[in-house]
């Protein structure tokens, strides 16, 4: 067994897919009616557009970026706020996965974050309260570069301090996974608590053994 505690394997996170997760669509389902759209094709400009990819690499500011989900969808300033509060009201956090991090970074593993996101995460998370959870705490905003780009991965790696070879990576996205796979770091891809649950600790059981 691992006793030296800098010894330990880096886990780094996702966020949106992983700890938060879309339960419910009805209410981005509700905006889809309301403006006569067929069912996802709201949530196609909230996630889909090129100003959100603008926002999540920081070439965009947050403002920007929903006021051309207004102009796409021909909403009024006090419409797309509602509709910014209604689209993620159907989240919900998966304490579960919380609780378990938190008993893996008292066992001494670094827990990294490494999100696609706009700034807008760092708020949420610090609202969520579970920013201490992650240190480093990476978002692709901040560094100009999103998954899979080999860059991003470098990154978190170089904030931790480790070699890819000695960290674990975790997302819902197969592309991001491919992405850390090919930069050498050991990948999970998120489909549940329980089996990510089940599959880190054999993960981890694995760096244990000589």
């Amino acid at each position: 067994m691992i006793t030296n505690q800098s010894q330990k394997p880096a886990i780094i996170f996702d966020f949106g897919g992983v700890f938060m997760r879309t339960l419910d669509y009805t209410p981005r389902h509700r905006w889809d009616d309301r403006l006569t759209l067929p069912h996802g094709r709201v949530e196609q400009v909230v996630h889909g557009s090129e100003s959100w990819k603008q926002a999540q690499t920081g070439t965009l500011s947050v403002n920007d970026y929903w006021d051309d989900v207004a102009k796409q969808l021909q909403l009024s300033q006090t419409e797309v706020q509602q509709l910014a509060h209604d689209f993620f009201s159907g989240d919900v956090l998966d304490q579960n996965l919380v609780g378990y991090t938190r008993e893996l970074k008292a066992a001494g593993y670094p827990i990294a974050l490494l999100s696609n996101d706009s700034p807008a995460l760092l708020e949420k998370l610090h609202h969520l309260q579970i920013a201490d959870l992650f240190q480093p705490l990476v978002i692709s905003a901040f560094i100009g570069v999103m998954k899979p780009d080999p860059l991003a991965y470098q990154t978190v790696l170089t904030q931790l301090g480790y070699q890819a070879k000695n960290a674990i990576f975790i997302d819902d996205m197969l592309a991001n996974i491919a992405g850390a796979e090919a930069v050498g770091i050991h990948a999970i891809r998120y489909t549940g608590f329980t089996l990510l649950q089940q599959t880190l600790s054999a993960k981890l059981a694995s760096f244990d053994t000589p």
